[in-house]
C-alpha cells in the first residue's frame, strides 16, 4: 500500500457524488486530491454494471493513496411518477379540472394515468399535489379507490412520467422498491460502507431497512419528506446518520422553510450524535460554471458554521462540466469558514449534553482537557467507531485520530466531522496503546516534540463500547526511530 496521505487540515468532509463526469479512476483520484472525503454512487441514474466499474474505481483509490476510502450508495426510493400523454405533454390550465386515474390509456388535458394504487385510499380532499417539481399544483376535490379529482391552482405543461409529491399525508408506500431491494443486495455484495435511504416517512421505513442490512453497512437516514420531521427524533434513533435533503424537501416545503428545517435537523442530529449531511443545490451553477454565486458560497458556509459532518456535491461532481473546480471551491470555502476566529463559538452554539455514561463523559472531557493543556490531538482506539462518534458529537478543537483494527469502521468514519482513521493492529496492553499512540501521531504528523497528546481507549483491549481510558501523553519525538530499532 501507498505511504499515507496527509490528514485534512479541515474537519467538515466533502461528499462527492461520482457520474459520466467523474467515475474514472483519474478523476476519482483528482476529486480525492481536491479535497474530497468521501464518494456517493446514486443508484438513481446507471446500470448496476457501471456502478460496480465505479465501486471499484473507488477501491483501487485505497491502493493508490493508502487511505481508506468511503463509499455511500444511494437507494431511489419510491419515487412517484404520472403516466404518459398522447401528445407527450398536456397543458393544464389554471382552475380547471383534471383528473388522475387508474386507467393506462395516454393522457390529455383532462386526466392522466396514476401508476401508484396506494395513493387513491390516502388522498383526502383538500391534499396538494404537486407536480414536475412543485411547479404545478394541483389540489384533491375528491378521492375514491380508482379516481381522483382535482383543481388546477398553478397550471402549466406536464408532460410524460414527470414526478409527483405528496406533502400533506404519508404515503402508504414501502420505503424500499424491488428495485431498491435489488440495488440495496448489490451493494452490500460490493461491500459499500454506508447506504443512504431515501424518501423516509416513518421510524418503521428505517427499520425495515436496517433488518435487510444486517449490519453489512451503516444506515443513513435522507429527510426529504414533512411527515419525516414529525417523527424526526425516533428516525435518528434507528439510523446510523442523517442528510438534509433540500431537494424534495424544497418541493414540498415553502422555500422559506428551508432554511429553519435544515438548521433544526442538524441541531437534533448533533445533539443525538448522528452525523449529519447537508445535501443538494449547494454549488448548484458550477454544474456549468467554473465559478459559483456568492449566495452559494454563504449557503455552503452557514451548513459549515452549523457544525455539519459532511456537505455534498450532486450534479455538481457527477455530471457537471467543473467536477474537480466544484470539489476544490468547497474544500476552499470549509478552509476559509474553519480559519475564522469566531467559527468555534458558532459550532458550540448547539448544546451536546453528554449521556450518562462512562465513555460519553471521556469523550466531553477529552475535549476540555486538550484544550486546558494544549494537546497537539486526541488518539482514541476503538473497533466499532463509537468512541470516535462521541468524542467528534463534541466538536474537539484539536484532530481526532482514530485508530482500528477494522478497515470496514476506518471506512465508515469518512463522513464524521473531523476524523482522520487509520486501521492499524489492535493493541494487547496499555504500554503497547500508548506507545502506539505517539507513534501514529508523528507518523501522521498530527503532533511532534515534546506535544502532548490525550489517547483514549477501552480495557480490557478488544472489547467494543467498553471505552474507560483517559491518558495524556507526551511525544519525546524519537518514539518512530525507537521502535524501528527495537
Amino acid at each position: 500500500m501507498a505511504t499515507s496521505v496527509e490528514p485534512r487540515s479541515r474537519k467538515v468532509r466533502i461528499l462527492a457524488t461520482l457520474g459520466p463526469a467523474s467515475r474514472s479512476p483519474e478523476m476519482i483520484e483528482r476529486l480525492f486530491r481536491a479535497g474530497a472525503d468521501a464518494f456517493r454512487v446514486n443508484m438513481s441514474h446507471g446500470a448496476q454494471a457501471d456502478h460496480a466499474q465505479t465501486i471499484a474505481n473507488i477501491r483501487a483509490l485505497e491502493k493508490t493513496v493508502g487511505r481508506p476510502t468511503t463509499i455511500l450508495v444511494d437507494l431511489q426510493g419510491p419515487k412517484l411518477r404520472v403516466g404518459t400523454f398522447a401528445d407527450g405533454m398536456a397543458m393544464l390550465k389554471t382552475g380547471a379540472p383534471f383528473v388522475l386515474d387508474r386507467d393506462t390509456a395516454p393522457g390529455d388535458a383532462n386526466r392522466v394515468c396514476l401508476p401508484h394504487r396506494e395513493l387513491f385510499i390516502a388522498l383526502e380532499e383538500g391534499s396538494r399535489l404537486l407536480l414536475d417539481d412543485g411547479k404545478l399544483v394541483l389540489r384533491v376535490t375528491s378521492a375514491s379507490h380508482d379516481r381522483i379529482e382535482t383543481i388546477v391552482e398553478v397550471g402549466g405543461a406536464l408532460s410524460n412520467n414527470k414526478g409527483l409529491n405528496v406533502p400533506d399525508v404519508v404515503v402508504p408506500l414501502a420505503a424500499l422498491t424491488e428495485k431498491d431491494r435489488s440495488d440495496l443486495a448489490f451493494a452490500l455484495d460490493h461491500d459499500i460502507d454506508w447506504v443512504a435511504l431515501s424518501f423516509v416517512q416513518r421510524p418503521e421505513d428505517v427499520a425495515e431497512a436496517r433488518r435487510m442490512i444486517q449490519g453489512r453497512a451503516a444506515l443513513l437516514a435522507k429527510i426529504e419528506k414533512p411527515a419525516a420531521l414529525e417523527r424526526l427524533e425516533p428516525i435518528l434513533e434507528l439510523a446510523d446518520a442523517v442528510m438534509v435533503a433540500r431537494g424534495d424537501l424544497g418541493v414540498e416545503l415553502p422555500p422559506q422553510d428551508v432554511p429553519p428545517m435544515q438548521k433544526r435537523i442538524v441541531e437534533c442530529a448533533r445533539r443525538m450524535g448522528r452525523p449529519v449531511v447537508v445535501a443538494t443545490q449547494m454549488l448548484e451553477s458550477m454544474i456549468k460554471s467554473p465559478t459559483p454565486t456568492r449566495a452559494e458560497v454563504s449557503d455552503v458556509a452557514t451548513a459549515i458554521y452549523d457544525g455539519a459532518d459532511a456537505v455534498m456535491l450532486s450534479a455538481e461532481s457527477a455530471a457537471g462540466d467543473w467536477p474537480e473546480e466544484s470539489v476544490a471551491m468547497m474544500d476552499s470555502i470549509a478552509n476559509a469558514v474553519e480559519r475564522d476566529p469566531g467559527y468555534f463559538a458558532r459550532v458550540h452554539f448547539t448544546e451536546t449534553r453528554p449521556d450518562p455514561t462512562t465513555a460519553d463523559a471521556l469523550a466531553e472531557a477529552a475535549g476540555a482537557i486538550a484544550k486546558t493543556v494544549s494537546a497537539a490531538a486526541i488518539i482514541c482506539f476503538t473497533s466499532s467507531g463509537s468512541t470516535a462518534r462521541r468524542v467528534a458529537r463534541e466538536r474537539p478543537s484539536v484532530p481526532l485520530l482514530v485508530l482500528t483494527p477494522k478497515l470496514e469502521t476506518a471506512r465508515r468514519l469518512g463522513i464524521l466531522w473531523g476524523v482522520h482513521a487509520v486501521r492499524t493492529k489492535d493493541v494487547v496492553s496499555f504500554e503497547d496503546m500508548i506507545a502506539k499512540s505517539k507513534r501514529m501521531a508523528l507518523r501522521h504528523n498530527m503532533a511532534k516534540a515534546g506535544d502532548r497528546v490525550i489517547v483514549m481507549a477501552g480495557v480490557p483491549f478488544g472489547v467494543p463500547g467498553s471505552t474507560n481510558v483517559l491518558h495524556v501523553a507526551r511525544i519525546v519525538g524519537d518514539e518512530l526511530k525507537r521502535h524501528a530499532s527495537g
